[in-house]
This record gives structure tokens, C-alpha cells and sequence, in this order.
């Protein structure tokens, strides 16, 4: 069969194309036809391409003929440009803070211009940071199975902004600093309030990595099947693990009693509410089955 590939640009000089494709509309598949199209241009490879019919995506694994396209349809193409993969963004997202927040606690006199000797709040902090970006950076190596392989390259640098920036180096810099340091009146915690933390954050920080396990079990290797996920936190809301992630900058927050965790907090909390409730919809739109009491994220509430 024939398919032309149109651009979506009218400045483009490499499309419209035509593809002779092998077989009939149900038997081509969306990435033979991408396969084709690398093949002609190698550096346009899969997963810079995106293909549309009418504004709808088309999507690896299925046929043409599931999009309604026949023998001489023609599809749009855009070039999503220079790609990086999933994995990689992550792993540089989470490895600013776990540069960071070393260099400015051990070395204060870099950033502060004097040496001092930590509280026990500073000191818990640092250690509940660290523990969180590890823990990020291990389930990125070998918990996550990613739906989508990659991302635009330059969309690293805002991606990773709000992690190098916000839980980086403001967080460190404004808890680090000697106005928290041992005998100020600022660091003063009652040790309920803080053992209260790291039982809060512990907890949070095992619900999350178990929340991860579960939807790492839900997908085959080398797949993209989605299932509905069920058990613990699951069961309240769709996307517990930002719950629990709320919960761990939740007690970061208290017992720093800092503006700038206070500030974080509510940037990271914002917005993993509007990626649960895409999923949350997402979920919904495509189970019809999906568990009508679920709430998005936050247990009974939204």
C-alpha cells in the first residue's frame, strides 16, 4: 500500500513523501511505517517522530487500519527534534540535588564565608534529602518502566530547574545556613517533633517506593500495556505515590519550619496535583471499568 507523509510545516523540504509500504492497512503497523521513514532520513529515527491523522496520535503497536487509514491516506508528520531519553532525564533531575546539598552542608565556608557546627534539625534534614534523591535515582535504574522512551533535549533544562533550583540549592542554602546552626534559637525542635518527622518521612518514603513496585509489576519488559492498579494506596486514590512523595516534603517542611521548604512544598504539591488528575482522567477515560470512588490524589478529598 501507498501512504503519503505530509508535513506539518509548509516550509519543509524533505515531505511530502510517498511510502510504498508492504501489506495491507491491517497488517502495517505504526512503527513500520516510522522504520520507513528513518530509513529514507536517518536522522529523523522513531521516537523523533511524531505521525497524526485529523490532530490524533498515532501509537506504536497498533495498525493502520485502527486509525481508519487505506491505500493512498496520507498521515502528518512533525519532527520533535533531538531526543533524551526518559531515564537519562531523571537521573540528571535527581543528581542535582545529591550535588548540591553535600557541597553546602560540607562545605560552609564556600557558601557562608565561616565554618559552624550543624544543629541536629540541619543535620536530620540533610540525611532525609539525600535518602529521598538515592532513592529516586535507584528506582530510575531499576524500578521505572517508561510508557514514553524519550523527551526533546532541550526540555532537560526546565525539567531539571526545578529540581537543581528549588530542592537544590534553595533548600540547602536557606537550612544549611548558620542561622540554623547548633545553640540558635532557630533550630530548636523538641525531639517529639523530630523522631514525629522521621516516622512520618519513613513511612512516606516506603509507601512511595512500594506505590513505584506495583506499577513497575503492571507492565510486561519491552512493553507498553496498561492495566488498572489495584492494593495498598491504590485503592484510595490513582496516583498514591505523589500522595506519599506530599507526605515526605511534608515532614521536611515541618521540621525545618524554612520559607524556602515551605516554598518548595507548595510548588512540588501543585504540581503533582495536575499531573494526578491528567492521570486520573486519562485512567477513567480509557478503563471503563476504572473504580469510581478513587479519588485523584489527596484520600477522600480531590
Amino acid at each position: 500500500m501507498k501512504l503519503v507523509i505530509a508535513p506539518r510545516s509548509a516550509k519543509s523540504r524533505k515531505f511530502p513523501i510517498t511510502l510504498d509500504l508492504a501489506g495491507t492497512p491491517a497488517a502495517v503497523k505504526v512503527e513500520d511505517v516510522q522504520a520507513a521513514i528513518a530509513k529514507q532520513f536517518p536522522q529523523l529515527y522513531p521516537d523523533r517522530q511524531r505521525l497524526t491523522v485529523e490532530k490524533v496520535a498515532l501509537e506504536a503497536g497498533k495498525t493502520l487500519a485502527d486509525y481508519g487509514l487505506n491505500d493512498g491516506d496520507s498521515v502528518t508528520f512533525k519532527d520533535l527534534g533531538p531526543q533524551i531519553s526518559w531515564r537519562t532525564v531523571f537521573l540528571i533531575e535527581y543528581g542535582g540535588p545529591l550535588l548540591i546539598h553535600p557541597l553546602v552542608y560540607y562545605l560552609p565556608s564556600l557558601f557562608y564565608g565561616k565554618t559552624f557546627e550543624h544543629s541536629w534539625m540541619q543535620t536530620v534534614t540533610y540525611w532525609m534529602v539525600i535518602i529521598h534523591f538515592l532513592k529516586r535515582e535507584y528506582e530510575t535504574v531499576f524500578v521505572h518502566r517508561f510508557s514514553h522512551g524519550t523527551m526533546p533535549f532541550r526540555n532537560v533544562f526546565k525539567n531539571s530547574a526545578h529540581y537543581h533550583l528549588l530542592s537544590g540549592l534553595n533548600l540547602a542554602y536557606w537550612v544549611y545556613g548558620p542561622w540554623n546552626a547548633a545553640g540558635t534559637a532557630a533550630a530548636e525542635r523538641s525531639d517529639a517533633l523530630v523522631y514525629g518527622c522521621i516516622a512520618l518521612f519513613a513511612f512516606a518514603e516506603l509507601s512511595n517506593y512500594h506505590t513505584h513496585v506495583t506499577l513497575r509489576n503492571l507492565r510486561p519488559p519491552g512493553t507498553r500495556i496498561r492495566k488498572i492498579p489495584r492494593g495498598y494506596g491504590f485503592d484510595w486514590v490513582s496516583c498514591p505515590n505523589y500522595f506519599f512523595e506530599t507526605l515526605s516534603w511534608l515532614a521536611v517542611s515541618i521540621l525545618t519550619m524554612s520559607w524556602s521548604a515551605h516554598l518548595f512544598f507548595a510548588v512540588a504539591v501543585g504540581q503533582m496535583y495536575v499531573w494526578a488528575v491528567k492521570k486520573h482522567k486519562g485512567y477513567r477515560k480509557e478503563f471503563s471499568d476504572y473504580p469510581r470512588g478513587r479519588k485523584a490524589m489527596f484520600p477522600l478529598i480531590a
